[in-house]
C-alpha cells in the first residue's frame, strides 16, 4: 500500500502590483504541491487572507501600500507565528533586508528568482529554515564589511587564540546543533525552535537570541513558548535540560 500524499502547501501572495501578483497566483498553482489559497494588494487584506485562510507561508512583497512589507511581516509574526513569512522584492539594500528579517522574515529573495527556486524556499521556511537570496547574503556581507572597516581598530594586535573564529558565531554553532545537516529533530520541532533551544541552553537571554537571528522580540517569545510546549519544559532551566539530553547544546 503506498503511503498517502503530503499536503500541498497552502500560501497567500500579497503584491500591490496586479500583474505580478496574478502572475505568480498562476505560476505557483501549477506546481502540485503548492496550492495558492489567497491573493492580497496591500498589507492589510494580507493580514486579513491569512486570518481567513490560515496558510501555511505568505509570500510578500517588501513595499506596499496601507502597511509596507516591514510592517504586514512583524503584524504576521506576532498574530500568526504559524505562518512563514517569505520577503520577494525587487530590494537588496541592506536595510530593507535587516529590517524585514529582524520583523519576522524567514526568507528573503529577489524578484529574479525562478519559480522552482521561490516553490523551493516556501517549502524550507514552512519548515522552520532560513533561506537567503545570494544577492542579499551579498549585500550583508558587505553592510557588514563596511561596519568592520570603520569600526576603531585596538592599539595592540589581538591574540589570536581570543580571536572569535567564524565557525564559532550564535548562528552557526546553533545550526550545527540543530542538525543543519538534516538529522531529525525530537518531538517535533523546527530547524528554528532547535537553533533557538540552543541558543537558550547556552545562555542567551531573549534580546541576544533576536539579534543573533535576526528576529524580533515577539518573534523569539513566540518560538521559546513552542519549545516549552513541545519540549514539555516548565522553564528554561528545563529546556536547557532538554537541550543537552538530546544533544542539541
Amino acid at each position: 500500500m503506498s503511503a498517502p500524499a503530503a499536503r500541498p502547501l497552502r500560501v497567500v501572495v500579497a503584491d500591490d502590483q496586479a500583474s505580478v501578483r496574478e502572475g505568480l497566483v498562476l505560476m505557483l498553482d501549477l506546481l502540485p504541491d503548492i496550492d495558492v489559497v489567497g491573493s492580497a494588494a496591500n498589507g492589510q487584506q494580507t493580514l486579513e487572507q491569512v486570518a481567513a485562510h490560515r496558510p501555511d507561508a505568505v509570500l510578500l512583497d517588501l513595499h506596499m501600500p496601507v502597511l509596507d512589507g516591514t510592517e504586514t511581516t512583524r503584524r504576521l509574526t506576532a498574530e500568526h507565528p504559524e505562518a512563514a513569512v517569505v520577503v520577494l522584492t525587487t530590494y537588496a539594500d541592506d536595510t530593507s533586508v535587516l529590517d524585514t528579517l529582524r520583523a519576522g522574515a524567514r526568507a528573503y529573495l529577489t524578484k529574479d528568482a525562478d519559480r522552482l527556486h521561490i516553490a523551493r524556499t516556501l517549502h524550507s521556511a514552512a519548515a522552520g529554515l532560513s533561506v537567503l537570496d545570494p544577492k542579499v547574503q551579498a549585500t550583508l556581507l558587505a553592510a557588514a564589511s563596511g561596519a568592520q572597516a570603520q569600526s576603531p581598530q585596538p592599539s595592540q594586535p589581538s591574540q589570536p587564540s581570543q580571536s572569535p573564529q567564524p565557525s564559532q558565531s550564535p548562528q552557526s554553532t546553533a545550526a550545527d546543533a540543530a542538525g543543519s545537516a538534516g538529522r531529525p529533530l525530537p518531538d517535533g520541532l523546527t530547524r528554528r525552535e532547535a537553533e533557538i533551544l540552543t541558543l537558550m541552553a547556552r545562555g542567551m537571554t531573549n534580546t541576544e537570541i533576536a539579534a543573533a537571528l535576526f528576529l524580533s522580540g515577539n518573534t523569539v517569545k513566540t518560538h521559546i513558548n513552542r519549545v516549552f510546549t513541545k519540549t514539555c519544559s516548565r522553564d528554561r532551566v528545563a529546556a536547557a535540560r532538554y537541550a543537552r539530553d538530546h544533544g542539541l547544546d
